[in-house]
């Protein structure tokens, strides 16, 4: 083609082509950095997703039933400190990042619907605790929880009308729970011994199953009276233990242990039992690690 015959020279053509190359360069530039911005901004609202859902997962993770059981129309006097008891405890673990139910004064269908709430909520990651303060009885071997209105008049009565720790601790363990933390403050003289021919005193022994660590107020088979202060020995040193950072639970429960042993000259000895296999904490520094 003869391009003079257009009028066009090749300088012209040149100066057009490179235009046209940059603005198809520019075009390409454009496209890719939009691209990336796209891409960054996608990754940004994972992220954001992601964080948000390993909150959500921490907080259903951490699991916590808290049942304080005072009036007892049986007893010469409602028990003094399972209320103060419940509440302290529940501010503590509230901080240390539990979702935690309260139970008070629990009747029997309050402490069948409080366990069912606890164990629909349980997950595979969950670290679970239970606490409970007020009547304990041991019947066949087994620890029970006696609700405010039991009517018990004889051994069978107390597994009719008592909630068994151990079958607890069964359904947190074929719910995949992580670990199942539990503490009892019960080993009290029960308003209803009187009544049976022979009965036993205090909590029985609890072989704590796969993934649990429990805590009892005393060795199995005595009792304890009541101390003077607001809060009862036991929870008294629990709270002081649990308030150091990043602090395993067993640390915590032997520590509690060895102190209530000491302020009590020996009379009062808690029991552990555990079969954690791996290790949880209490703390506020090790949230991340549960």
């Amino acid at each position: 083609m003869d391009l003079s015959k257009l009028g066009v020279s090749r300088r012209s053509l040149v100066i057009a082509a490179a235009a046209i190359g940059t603005v198809i360069s520019l075009g390409l530039g454009a496209n890719a950095a939009l691209n990336k911005i796209s891409n960054d901004a996608r990754a940004a609202v994972a992220n954001i997703g992601g964080q948000v859902a390993e909150k959500d997962a921490a907080r259903a993770s951490r699991l916590a039933l808290v049942i304080g059981n005072s009036r007892y129309p049986d007893a010469n006097a409602p028990l003094a400190q399972p209320i103060n008891d419940v509440r302290a405890l529940t501010a503590a673990l509230r901080q240390d990042g539990f979702e935690v139910d309260v139970v008070e004064d629990a009747t029997r269908e309050d402490l069948q619907r409080a366990v069912d709430r606890l164990t629909s909520k349980v997950q595979r990651d969950s670290v679970v605790m239970l606490f409970y303060g007020g009547y304990g009885i041991q019947a066949g071997r087994e620890s029970y929880m006696i609700p405010v209105d039991a009517a018990i008049w004889k051994e069978g009565d107390v597994r009719r009308q008592g909630t068994s720790i151990e079958s607890i601790l069964d359904a947190l363990k074929d719910r995949g729970a992580r670990a199942s933390l539990v503490v009892l403050d019960a080993s009290r003289r029960n308003p209803f011994e009187r009544r049976f021919r022979t009965y036993s005193r205090g909590l029985a022994a609890i072989d704590a199953p796969q993934n649990a660590l429990i805590l009892s107020s005393a060795t199995p088979g005595k009792v304890v009276d009541e101390s003077q202060g607001e809060n009862s020995v036991l929870v008294s040193e629990l709270l002081k233990n649990m308030n150091t950072q990043g602090v395993s639970a067993e640390q915590v429960f032997a520590r509690t242990r060895n102190a209530v042993s000491r302020s009590s000259d020996g009379q009062q000895v808690p029991t552990i039992s555990s079969s954690l296999i791996e290790e949880v904490r209490f703390g506020t520094a090790a949230k991340s690690g549960s």
